[in-house]
């Protein structure tokens, strides 16, 4: 998949390359759309994918401009983080678009994401509610100071939504993965939530199962 070249108004993460692995597009149940966290690829994202191990699921992971999809934390004022911010819920929309001209709607697409691209995946689904086949966000929350308005519109019809996160995240305060949870709920998810006490800033076998489960549909 090619991306659109960047345009004058700043899209940093147009014109990046969109990695694909798993079952092929055309044949596939369900589409994972897979967000890599800062300073990391595409491909080291997907290799979560390969961890899964589900058949017939095809997995696509766009790469953010720079190795980030935003230049400073999640919890910074939202302008300090454009054009990142709007330019990666535009190359969610891309692929997602890409996975339904294919032929799988939303509502067997997932969103996934580590970190930094569990923050954008969580507000893309937030500022984008709708029935999704699942949201994972691992050691991510909806970005925006505390103070940020949360009454986005529409709703996401029962999607299943996963949140998990180490309680002493040194980048996600567990205050804000409660309170992602608790915006998504009220937006009509499915959510489950789990603060893993003492764990570092990774992904731990228990998230693998349950987004293994959700991908099981």
């Amino acid at each position: 998949m090619t991306s659109p070249s960047p345009s004058s108004s700043g899209d940093p993460h147009a014109g990046q390359r969109v990695v694909a692995a798993g079952a092929p597009l055309a044949t596939a149940r369900a589409a994972v759309v897979m967000l890599h966290g800062r300073g990391a690829t595409a491909e080291s994202i997907l290799a979560l994918g390969a961890e899964l191990d589900v058949p017939d699921v095809a997995f696509l992971a766009p790469q953010a401009g720079g190795g980030a999809w935003y230049p400073y934390g999640f919890m910074e004022p939202m302008e300090r983080n454009e054009p990142g911010i709007t330019s990666g819920l535009r190359a969610i929309a891309r692929v997602l678009a890409h996975i339904e001209a294919a032929g799988i709607p939303p509502e067997r697409a997932m969103l996934l994401g580590f970190s930094q691209g569990a923050c954008l995946a969580l507000e893309y689904c937030a500022r984008h509610a709708r029935r999704y086949l699942g949201v994972a966000g691992l050691s991510g929350g909806l970005i925006g100071p505390d103070d940020t308005p949360r009454d986005y519109p529409g709703s996401l019809d029962g999607t299943p939504v996963f949140l998990g996160c180490s309680d002493i995240d040194g980048h996600i305060p567990a205050a804000r993965v409660r309170q992602s949870a608790d915006v998504l709920s009220r937006l009509g998810g499915e959510v489950t939530m789990r603060l893993y006490p003492g764990m570092g800033h990774t992904v731990n076998a228990d998230e693998m199962d349950t987004v293994r489960a959700m991908l099981a549909v």
